[in-house]
Formats: C-alpha cells, sequence, structure tokens
C-alpha cells in the first residue's frame, strides 16, 4: 500500500497509509492527512489514486506551493521514493530526524562557537573559490601532473607542492575518504561521528580548529554539534580555547549555492584602514562546506586557521589550504551529510514506532480495564440495590462480580509491573511442589465455579530448587488461569452443540473439563512443572504467537499479558517455556522449566526437549 512518511517538520515520524481515491493534505483537520505545520495551506494538496494503484499529486491552488523532489509542481505522478515538501514539512512516497536541537544560543555557549552577522572585529576575509558538491576530489587531471610531478622533481622542474598535487598527496587523500566511510558508517552516536571525522580532516589538513553545524529543520538556522581544536580535545573548559567566529555571510552563502567556498584574509583588501586592524583581527583562512544529503542540507563542515597578530606581523605566512583541500572537504562533507541524514531518519523511524507501540499499549489496556470497570459498576449497582431492599443474596451476588473484577484488575496491573522493566530474580531455595499447591489451592473456587477439574501430581522426594517464589508463583498462576478458562470454554461449546444435535440425554459421554497440575525433576535438566489440559489445544501456527504482547484468544476477557509475562520470568530465571502435545494428543500442555543448578543463561535452551 502506498504511504507517506515524514521527514522533516513539526509531524517529523508519523507515517500515513494512503487509502481511497482521493487522499487531502493540509493544516484543516477536515484533511485526511492533517499537518501541523503552520506554512502549509488549509487544504494544500491531494493525492489522486487511480484503480492501477497509481497516484499522482495534486496542488490545490495553495499559498507557499508544493515541491517534488526540490521543483514546484502543480500536479506530478509520483513514484517510490519522491520527496514531497509542503510548506516546512518533507515527506517520503513510497509505492508499495533530526533531534531536538535546544536553544540555539545554549548550544553556541556549549561548543564554543558563535555564528556572528559581523565581527566586532575588521573582518578581512574574502572568498578565494568554490566548489560544487558535483565537483570529484581532484581535477580528472589531477592524478596524471601528480604522477608527473615526480619526473619533473627528478629533472630539476619540480612544481609547487600547493598547486600541484604529489603522488602521496593523491593516495592520503584516497585514504582519507577510506576512513571517512568507515568512520560514518558507524552512526550509534550521532557525536561519537561529528568528533571522528573533525579528527580525520585534521589528520589531512594543518587546520587548527574546526567544528559542525547542524541545520535547524524548523529555523533554517546553524547550530554548532561538534568541535575540535589542534589540541587534540573537544571537552573545553569555559574560558579554555579561543570562540570561534564564523561570518553569517559564509554560511548563507553555502546554504544558499549549496557549494563550498575557501577564504583568506586580505592584507591588500581596500577594507583594510591599517596594519593596526590586521594586528587586531589576525591573518586567518577558512573552509566551509554543506552538509549535502540526499535529499537536502543537513549541516555545513567548518574549519579554519588561526594566525598570532604577534607572529603574522614578524614573518609572511604561506596559505595552508588549497583548493585540493577544499574538494577533499567537500566529498568529506557528503558522506558525513548521509550518515547524520540516516541518524536523523533512524531516530525519527523509531520516534514513529514508539510512538504507535504507546498507543496500542493505550487503546489495549484501556479496552481492558474499561471492561473490567464495567464488571466493577455492574456489581455495585446488585450491591446497592440490595442494600435499598435489605436483599442479602443480591448483596452477595453484587459483591461476588465486585471481587472477581477487582481480582481482574489486581493481575492485571501485576502482569503491567512484570513486564515493564527487566528484573534481577530474588532466588532462595524453596520447595516447587509448596508453589504449585499454592497456585492450585488458590485457583480452586475459580475452578469448581467454571466445573473444571483442577488436580495435581507432584513429584515425590524432590529437591528444593533455586528460583524466586513470588515469580514464578505469577507463572504458573497464569498457565492454570489459562488453561482453566480454555476447557471451561471448550465444555461449553461442546455442551452448546449436543443440545443442538438432541445428545444431552447421553450424560455418560458428556465431556468433563479437566486441568492437571504436574512437577517433575531430573538431574541433567532440572525442575519442571506441567500444566495440561483437555482443551481445544494451540494450533503449531499459533504457538510462537501467543507469546507476543497482547495476543489473546479470550476475546474480551484476555489481556494478552499472562503468557508473555510468564517467559519473560523463565527467561530472566535462565529457564524457559514450552508449549507441547499431551501424551493423547489432546487439548495443550504448557511446560515450565528450571535450569539445573549453575546452568549458564541460555545454556538450557540449548538442550534436548524432554519428552
Amino acid at each position: 500500500m502506498a504511504s507517506l512518511f515524514v521527514v522533516r517538520g513539526r509531524d517529523q515520524g508519523k507515517h500515513f497509509q494512503l487509502q481511497g481515491s482521493v487522499v487531502r493534505i493540509g493544516r484543516d483537520k477536515t484533511n485526511t492527512i492533517q499537518l501541523l505545520d503552520t506554512e502549509a495551506s488549509r487544504v494544500h494538496a491531494e493525492i489522486q489514486i487511480d484503480p492501477m494503484g497509481g497516484c499522482r499529486l495534486v496542488d490545490l491552488e495553495s499559498s507557499n506551493g508544493t515541491l517534488v523532489n526540490g521543483i514546484p509542481k502543480r500536479q506530478h505522478p509520483l513514484a517510490s521514493g519522491d520527496r514531497i515538501e509542503i510548506g516546512g514539512s518533507m515527506m517520503i512516497f513510497t509505492g508499495a530526524g533530526q533531534p531536538g536541537a535546544g536553544q540555539a544560543g545554549a548550544m553556541e555557549a556549549a561548543h564554543g562557537v558563535d555564528i556572528v552577522q559581523q565581527s566586532h572585529r575588521n573582518d578581512g576575509s574574502r572568498i578565494i573559490s568554490s566548489i560544487a558538491p558535483s565537483s570529484g576530489i581532484f581535477h580528472s587531471r589531477s592524478l596524471a601532473e601528480a604522477a608527473d610531478s615526480s619526473g619533473a622533481s627528478a629533472s630539476g622542474m619540480g612544481t609547487s607542492r600547493i598547486l600541484t598535487p604529489t603522488v602521496t598527496d593523491a593516495d592520503r587523500s584516497l585514504e582519507v575518504m577510506y576512513l571517512t566511510a568507515i568512520a560514518v558508517g558507524r552512526t550509534d552516536d550521532l557525536n561519537q561521528v561529528l568528533n571522528r571525522i573533525l579528527r580525520l580532516v585534521f589528520d589531512w589538513i594543518e587546520a587548527d580548529r574546526g567544528c559542525v553545524m547542524l541545520r535547524d529543520n524548523e529555523s533554517g538556522l546553524f547550530q554548532p554539534a561538534a568541535r575540535v581544536d589542534r589540541q587534540g580535545t573537544s571537552d573545553r573548559k569555559s574560558g579554555t580555547h579561543r570562540r570561534i567566529e564564523i561570518s553569517r555571510t559564509m554560511l548563507d552563502y553555502v546554504l544558499e549555492k549549496k557549494e563550498g567556498v575557501r577564504t583568506s584574509d586580505a592584507r591588500d583588501d581596500v577594507r583594510f584602514d591599517s596594519a593596526a586592524s590586521i594586528v587586531s583581527a589576525g591573518v586567518r583562512e577558512a573552509i566551509c562546506v554543506p552538509l549535502q544529503g540526499r535529499y537536502d542540507i543537513v549541516g555545513a563542515l567548518y574549519v579554519d586557521t588561526y594566525t598570532d597578530p604577534g607572529q603574522m606581523m614578524a614573518r609572511d605566512h604561506a596559505p595552508r589550504f588549497t583548493d585540493d583541500h577544499l574538494r577533499l572537504i567537500t566529498a568529506i562533507g557528503h558522506q558525513a551529510a548521509l550518515a547524520i541524514e540516516d541518524t536523523f531518519y533512524y531516530s525519527a523511524l523509531v520516534q514513529g514506532e514508539r510512538l504507535a507501540a504507546m498507543g496500542q499499549t493505550i487503546a489495549t489496556l484501556s479496552h481492558h480495564i474499561k471492561n473490567i470497570l464495567q464488571g466493577i459498576r455492574g456489581g455495585s449497582y446488585l450491591i446497592e440495590a440490595g442494600l435499598e431492599r435489605d436483599d442479602t443474596d443480591a448483596v452477595r451476588r453484587g459483591w461476588r462480580i465486585v471481587d472477581r473484577n477487582q481480582e481482574r484488575i489486581s493481575n492485571l496491573v501485576l502482569d503491567m509491573l512484570t513486564f515493564s522493566k527487566e528484573r534481577e530474580p530474588q532466588c532462595v531455595d524453596a520447595d516447587l511442589n509448596e508453589t504449585v499447591s499454592d497456585v492450585v489451592e488458590l485457583m480452586q473456587p475459580r475452578a469448581q465455579e467454571l466445573n473444571v477439574s483442577l488436580v495435581t501430581e507432584l513429584a515425590e522426594g524432590m529437591p528444593d530448587a533455586f528460583f524466586d517464589t513470588d515469580a514464578l508463583h505469577r507463572a504458573i498462576l497464569n498457565l492454570v488461569t489459562n488453561a482453566v478458562d480454555a476447557t471451561s470454554d471448550h465444555a461449553k461449546k461442546l455442551s452448546e452443540a449436543n443440545q443442538n444435535e438432541g445428545a444431552l440425554e447421553h450424560v455418560e459421554n458428556e465431556f468433563v473439563a479437566r486441568v492437571t497440575v504436574k512437577t517433575w525433576f531430573d538431574p541433567a535438566a532440572g525442575w519442571g512443572v506441567d500444566v495440561v489440559d483437555n482443551g481445544p489445544g494451540v494450533p503449531e501456527e499459533d504457538r510462537l504467537k501467543i507469546f507476543s504482547l497482547f495476543e489473546s484468544r479470550k476475546g474480551a476477557r484476555g489481556t494478552g499479558l499472562g503468557l508473555p509475562v510468564s517467559s519473560k520470568i523463565m527467561i530472566e530465571h535462565g529457564g524457559e517455556i514450552q508449549v507441547m502435545t499431551p501424551a493423547n494428543g489432546k487439548g495443550s500442555c504448557f511446560r515450565l522449566r528450571l535450569p539445573p543448578r549453575g546452568t549458564e543463561p541460555g545454556e538450557l535452551s540449548r538442550r534436548d526437549t524432554i519428552a
């Protein structure tokens, strides 16, 4: 099914399925897809879906227009992968993020970087050259010139290293690109990636300071994200390093032209009135390149040199940066941008999935809690009516309903707490038979109420096991509860079928619901509890599915938490839970296995299953 995934804007991370013949997009809540983008029109555009599944985007006379792959379009047939820009939002169309930046001022202060409209000192810099991202690292003849340079040097006609790269320079450039590809491939932490990239740049060129600025999607402003100094550390104490001042004009140029630039202070520029201005400003070179991703610019990479004014006046300085440096850093910036973009999109996707999971959880739990509250309300009504009429029987019936639903909500809360986080079992030496007996005794009234025979077969002479008594009690209780409910429902269905067939008089063939809880011990395999019933059984195709969260076969009565919680408890004990078929081939058998003492976690699952 066709869909839209928002990768930029206030709705970043949201995923919309395109259903129906027309899907309208805009700010108004009447649209099929409502965007929280203030730059979008109330009814901005629509996607028309033909019977063959083809999709066409149509702009509905919007104020700011609609862009497809960066080009304004009134109508456009959509293909998978197309980028749709509506206002400040960007969506990716499929045919079948940026993390919050916080306050810009706080980030600039944290990284020691100032983006200035005009320096308080005279800014004597000028753009010497620029390069577009589509250009290669070297000109097409660069490697040939590099090869020739070695021969020219041998004949006494060597050229300047700054103007013509040597073979070593070319090899190092390829090495830097290779190391960059490795560095950005590990995008587990964005800050680490940015720092690795800056250090690679510093290993190749004689820069004194460098920083990476990321562009905020909503404001479009650059905000510092990482900084490295020649001293080799980015952990700076306040006032330890001179703050970097970056020209706003340079950043605007990089953003608008999508080109990297190289600048140098011009001592012969008319803007310098005297040598004093040079002394106050210092001689500085800089390279700033865009971080151009697949779809848009995500930031900028900036490096510069700073010469102390006293040293600058003492001797003439040759430029440290060349056009080859600019080309290579532009290529590095592109690689870095792809990694940054992937990190943003992955964060947005994870956030979207997290919100979807939270929505499913809230909806499911709300449904179960609503059913429980309805039961409590009904029981309360009976109690109130009984008190008014002085009807003790009605009060008892109402209280039984309230008590049963109170138990349901208690079990729900306990399951939620158990499943909510990882817990270290508080294991002690305990009698497994005693824990099983407690569970069966607790469930006997409910089993009798549902006409289910609940019995135990406890192994004799079984040594104490090492387990968390409360946790294992919970796991066994969930299995026994499921078994009692399943056999009771199965008995009702068979009884109804017999009534329909007129076979009710054959009492001797009447189905008797039965649940048996067995314990066993094997020195090599450990301890086990089998909960066996003669109910409908579990189909083979459902045996993995039933352990998924909120997967229930009880309809409105089931929460879908019992089996996942029991499985989680057994895993925390280093054991496991298995679904088996009883020897007679009827019903089901759920087996809890505790490992022998000294068994490593995960080892039990590699052992052979006991028949």
